[in-house]
Order: C-alpha cells, then sequence, then structure tokens
C-alpha cells in the first residue's frame, strides 16, 4: 500500500486522480496514460508490477489487477503480482533484481492500493514517477516504477492495517477492473502507434 501521490504548487500537474463512478474515466486514464507512454523509447520493454497481498482486502488491489491483465495472455508487457503469485514486501526487492537482470532498460508501470481522505475514497490516480509501496504503514521498501497507478481504497491517518482489513472487496473488485482494462487498452494503442512509426522511418 502506497501514499497518494503529491501535487507539486505552480507546476503542470504530473498526475490524474479521477472517481471510479466519472462516466469518462477509462478515457482519462487511457488519455493519460499515452500521454506517459509516449515519453519512452518507442517498443521498450514494459514491466507491469502489480504490488499487494490477497491475506488483506484493501491491499489486494494490485493482485486483482495483476490477475485482470494476466487473462489477456499478451506479448506486450511482462506481467509481476498477481492473486496466484504476489508482489508484496517480502519479494519485492528480489522481484525488482530478477526484472532489471532480466530486461535492457525495462519502463516498469507500479500498482498499488493506497489509503487517503474520505472525499478521495474511489478515486483511481496515475502519475509520474516510482511509487513508494508500504509508505502507507511505515515500511521501508524500495520505489517502484517509471510510472505508477494507484487505487485509493479507504480512509488513511489512523489504524492503518485495520482500515485495510476491513476494506469493502466491491470496491477493490471494481477499482481493479477499471485499472486493468484501461492500461491494457492504452498498452495497446501506444503499441499500435510505435509500430506504425516504425514503418514510417
Amino acid at each position: 500500500m502506497s501514499h497518494p501521490s503529491d501535487f507539486i504548487p505552480g507546476q503542470e500537474p504530473l498526475s490524474l486522480k479521477i472517481s471510479h463512478t466519472d462516466p469518462g474515466i477509462q478515457s482519462a486514464i487511457i488519455h493519460r496514460l499515452l500521454f506517459h507512454l509516449h515519453q519512452a523509447p518507442s517498443l521498450q520493454n514494459i514491466v507491469i508490477i502489480c504490488i499487494g497481498t490477497d491475506r488483506s482486502t484493501g491491499d489486494c488491489l494490485g493482485p486483482l489487477v495483476g490477475t485482470h491483465l494476466s487473462r489477456y495472455k499478451s506479448p506486450l508487457f511482462n506481467l509481476y503480482g498477481t492473486l496466484e503469485e504476489p508482489v508484496h514486501a517480502m519479494n519485492l526487492q528480489t522481484t525488482l533484481n530478477d526484472i532489471y537482470a532480466r530486461y535492457e532498460q525495462p519502463y516498469i508501470i507500479g500498482i498499488d492500493a493506497c489509503l487517503g481522505q474520505t472525499s478521495s475514497v474511489g478515486c483511481i490516480q496515475v502519475a509520474e514517477g516510482p511509487l513508494k509501496p508500504g509508505a502507507g504503514v511505515n515500511k521501508e521498501l524500495p520505489p517502484v516504477g517509471d510510472i505508477h497507478l494507484t487505487g485509493i481504497v479507504n480512509v488513511g491517518g489512523f489504524m492503518e492495517y485495520f482500515v485495510l482489513q476491513n476494506t469493502r472487496l466491491n470496491l477493490v473488485m471494481k477499482l481493479s477492473d477499471i485499472i486493468a482494462s484501461s492500461l491494457y487498452s492504452a498498452i495497446k494503442e501506444w503499441h499500435y502507434r510505435s509500430v506504425l512509426l516504425a514503418a514510417q522511418e
């Protein structure tokens, strides 16, 4: 579980935050993801790391997203973190070591749950830079991602472990479905555009 992304006053916002009930949410997330993906070298190795554990309702957002994405069986990205094989505090560093040993200059997309203000619960964020897993529950873990997506699953600020354990699975399922389908659509679109551009050169 991560901290919500920070905004820098006076600068162009580097993140999108939108409620899962917004009718235009998937279009907005895809548009923002394409903005970030186009900053990456063409056809670079994309690695998606979905962080969390299936032992906590609130913290299973990442593994749920990973499980949704695994069903596409897509060659367009490399996936780490599912309900069957979660990436969590105990194996995150080992997973990162394996990724950097296996892929040359991977473009990493981090996925995690986070806690936030009451008004932000149910929002999905897309932000530039790495997420900080474990920060919400005072764990020191390595940062993850060139960009990241987080779902705000409950209210933060007190008894975080208890709050995560008592998060509604219905909300987490909805957020995971939106994140997975939007991310897959954006990567497909980015790959298609990259192939077209490469063919024109």
